[in-house]
């Protein structure tokens, strides 16, 4: 079978192409560059608990070398401190910069023997059939390429997106910051920082940690204004450390400026056929502190097990469907909750009357979607394929799982993120005390044999793990948890049937029938 022709090679691309390659499906990766990442110190990203385990389960290894957790958060009005916020209930933001990101997802790619990456090809022209797709590139060589399927993600002026003939309708200059990575000291060591009100200059900034003692600062700017001249942002960068320091400007090394201007927009479609769309290319966001390259992960990580189940399986067309209908769901909502904070946290009005539950500080609102808490920041969670929780646990169905400590039959123990992306189902029993006792009596004791019975009849490939506790879970709750790590039903104690229709509900039904496959080479060149 062709492999999936994956356009693009940020870190989303790289991401789908790995995530594939994880569940035993190649691709190829059309990267219209020359392969290398142009450092850019000024331009990172922050990645929390789900995006940081996905990065680290793909094998990017500059998460621990290049990026750089939270201590905490601060907060800050004016003058006065307003709050802090540390980690202790769950893992701290990751922050690195984009091209190490980037660049460890390449190195991960390039190793594998199921990621094929093709630089410096512009691709400009798709066609479709009931067996795949046809790609033709042009570059150091023109050459027609056939998949399985196609993923734009290929950025905000995707390529794909527009030779789909997909609308990209939106709003344009929501937000103007100017950024800088400088290297120097501050009171709050490996503490990120918000700080609004101090003056008319300093309306609001941010201030992140890197490793070796780099700080990523930001300033809101007037969303349309004069343009920020490197005096202006000298003055900026001396004003705010100044502010920060007791009035004293400390010493510091410029690493890198710029000035980023962030758009809201998000695209009518995500699927067409056998085409989908995921990162930028899909939807555009960034304002009050959202993400919109772990929103990109995230499309990654829900696409690659549908995609993978139809390669290897064939797959319902509802289940191909599902990508759109969850994720430009949980984005639409984020960059609703955006727009309507907006106006009120900018312009400083009575939060009450515009946001639910507006009681909260305009500063606690911004922190949550720097911290990726509530509509502004927390992961999604997606509508159950059926209504089944005969359990009531911390976790909603749909909602990411938490990630306890869990036990596979083989007896390896491990955090139970380190198991997701393999494109399976997971079934997890909550079952106290198993964490010591021999592996060899509780695999044979209780509910172990029934559940491992009904396991093994279900129609998707399923793991059968073992937890001590869940939050909230009663002992012998049965979570079934998707292979993307969300929840999709709990029950009380072994259901077999009940558990074999959550599953097939999970697939979407029995798959379509699969196409004959195609004899055409992966690539041919003209």
């Amino acid at each position: 079978m062709d492999p999936v022709i994956v356009v693009g090679a940020g870190p989303v691309g790289l991401s789908l192409s790995l995530a594939l390659a994880g569940q035993g499906v190649p691709s190829v990766v059309l990267d219209e560059g020359p392969g290398k990442e142009e450092p850019r110190p000024a331009r990172t990203v922050v990645l929390h608990a789900d995006t940081a385990a996905m990065a680290n389960r793909l094998g990017c290894a500059t998460l621990r070398d290049e990026g750089a957790y939270f201590a905490a958060w601060r907060t800050m009005r004016r003058r006065q401190s307003a709050q802090r916020s540390t980690f202790d209930d769950g893992p701290a933001p990751l922050h690195l910069p984009q091209h190490a990101l980037t660049r460890g997802l390449r190195d991960a790619a390039a190793a594998h023997p199921l990621v094929q990456l093709i630089t410096d090809s512009r691709l400009d022209s798709v066609e479709q059939d009931g067996h795949g797709v046809t790609a033709h590139t042009r570059g150091a060589e023109t050459t027609w390429w056939r998949g399985s399927h196609l993923v734009g993600c290929d950025g905000a002026r995707s390529t794909v997106r527009k030779l789909l003939g997909i609308r990209f309708p939106g709003r344009t200059a929501v937000e103007r910051h100017a950024v800088a990575a400088l290297r120097t000291e501050l009171p709050w060591p490996g503490e990120a920082l918000l700080h609004r009100g101090h003056n008319d200059r300093l309306a609001e900034v941010t201030a992140r940690p890197l490793p070796d003692g780099v700080w990523r600062l930001d300033w809101l700017l007037p969303a349309r204004g004069e343009l920020v001249t490197p005096d202006t942002l000298v003055t900026l960068i001396r004003d705010t450390l100044a502010a920060w320091c007791g009035g004293t400007t400390p010493r510091y090394d410029l690493l890198d400026t710029g000035v980023h201007t962030l758009h809201h927009r998000l695209a009518r479609r995500w699927r067409d056929g056998r085409a989908f769309l995921a990162g930028d290319a899909a939807h555009l966001l960034g304002a009050l502190g959202t993400q919109g390259v772990e929103e990109g992960l995230r499309d990654a990580e829900n696409l690659a097990w549908k995609l993978a189940l139809a390669w290897h399986h064939g797959a319902s067309e509802a289940l191909l469907d599902s990508y759109e209908a969850e994720r430009r769901t949980a984005v639409a909502s984020r960059l609703r909750a955006a727009d309507q904070a907006m106006p009120v946290l900018r312009a400083g009005g009575g939060l009450r009357t515009y946001l639910p539950g507006a009681s909260r500080s305009a500063e606690a609102l911004l922190t949550d979607g720097h911290l990726g808490w509530g509509p502004l920041g927390a992961a999604p969670t997606y509508a159950p394929p059926v209504a089944v929780r005969e359990v009531p646990t911390a976790t909603e169905p749909g909602g990411p799982v938490a990630n306890v400590p869990v036990t596979a039959p083989d007896g390896s123990t491990v955090p139970l993120r380190d198991l997701l992306g393999r494109g399976r189902l997971l079934v997890l029993l909550v079952a106290p005390g198993t964490g010591v006792w021999d592996r060899r009596h509780w695999l044979g004791a209780g509910l172990m044999p029934r559940l491992a019975a009904a396991v093994s009849a279900l129609p998707v490939r399923t793991d059968l793990l073992v937890a001590d506790a869940y939050p909230g879970a009663p002992a012998h709750t049965v979570l079934l948890v998707r292979p993307d790590g969300h929840l999709a039903a709990t029950f009380a104690g072994v259901r077999p049937a009940e558990l074999y229709e959550a599953a097939d509900a999970v697939r979407a039904g029995a798959p379509e029938p699969l196409p004959t496959p195609s004899t055409t080479p992966t690539a041919v060149a003209d």
